[in-house]
């Protein structure tokens, strides 16, 4: 099977199992967003749900964010992962948006990979999400199942991004984007994963990735009893 092939069988299980995939980040504008999906790395979204009402609350603005402390950012996120470094991104990013922005997110890549605790998975996020101008971010979900289902050699993100984007047409990237990492979470995650049940793997799944997952499994596993 072709790989342009693979990827629309692909899409079209996606469709069927996330019809109409919601942001999983709670946020009522592009500063909410830029703000959530900072915080979301190393975190999982449903922590970052939790902690982000009363810190929106607080500092709903890049105006209000910057008049809060440091140690204020920090104990309303001392939960998330990183949170010390992440509250003075959060606090330093609101100023530097006062100050280059006019208190606005930037609809720019360049822009937003500028601001501190900003990489361009979170900038294609807010692009893509808030502005919807196309972008495809890959996260640790996509990039290892675009190398599970031979859509990419997986040798760096930047690869597997530029393969993603060469397969389907930029009015699609938005909903794949969150279709695969749904996808992950439900029936293909990294570990305990059985590719015989998986309703993408069992036909898709490149056979000597999937062996070689199993391997290093097998002996962390063993590494791990001695």
């Amino acid at each position: 099977m072709k790989r342009s092939e693979k990827a629309l069988k692909i899409q079209a299980v996606l469709d069927r199992l996330y019809p109409q995939p919601a942001v999983p980040l709670l946020h009522g504008d592009p500063f909410t967003l830029l703000v959530a999906v900072v915080l979301s790395a190393q975190t999982t979204d449903a922590r970052v749900n939790l902690v982000t009402p009363e810190l929106f609350r607080r500092g709903p603005t890049p105006e209000a964010m910057a008049r809060l402390s440091e140690a204020e950012i920090l104990a309303l996120i001392r939960t998330c992962g990183l949170a010390p470094a992440k509250a003075k991104n959060i606090r330093r990013l609101s100023q530097l948006l006062l100050e280059r922005h006019g208190g606005h997110v930037p609809k720019d890549m360049a822009a937003l990979e500028a601001l501190p605790g900003v990489g361009h998975k979170t900038a294609s996020v807010v692009m893509i999400q808030a502005f919807g101008v196309p972008a495809f971010p890959v996260d640790t979900h996509i990039h290892r199942l675009a190398a599970r289902w031979g859509l990419s050699d997986g040798t760096t993100v930047e690869k597997t991004e530029a393969d993603l984007k060469a397969l389907w047409p930029p009015e699609a990237w938005a909903k794949l984007h969150l279709q695969i990492i749904y996808f992950g979470r439900e029936y293909c995650p990294a570990r305990g994963h059985d590719p015989t049940v998986c309703p993408i793997c069992s036909w898709a799944g490149v056979k000597t990735r999937l062996a070689a997952e199993a391997k290093a499994r097998a002996a962390a596993r063993v590494a791990a009893s001695e």
